[in-house]
């Protein structure tokens, strides 16, 4: 499983007729910042992933990829690589708590 946050949507009217009617997300994954780790920041890439839990857009979620994702329940016979699995409350990396953030 990965952190990622939700950053946008993708919307296709054409697509397998199994994947009608499902959610797509754009997620940036997030990482523990090397130089602060009680910081998440912002990975380089961006994931599209099947939503099954009705995350919203800056929520922190956790995903699955691969052959893991179709694991998820109701993906076993789609053509998925990616599916949001979780919403995240908090995160604690070496007893801090860095998500959500301190304001």
């Amino acid at each position: 499983m990965f952190i990622a946050r939700v950053i946008g949507s993708v919307v296709s009217s054409k697509k397998d007729e199994a994947m009608k009617g499902r959610k797509l997300l754009v997620l940036r994954p997030l990482l523990v910042d090397e130089a602060n780790p009680a910081q998440l920041r912002p990975g380089a890439n961006t994931i599209v992933a099947v939503d099954t839990l009705g995350a919203g857009l800056d929520e922190v979620v956790l995903f699955c990829q691969g052959s893991s994702a179709r694991q998820a329940t109701g993906m076993k016979s789609l053509p998925v690589d990616a599916v949001v699995v979780g919403l995240v409350d908090t995160v604690d990396v070496l007893n801090h708590k860095i998500y959500p953030a301190k304001k």
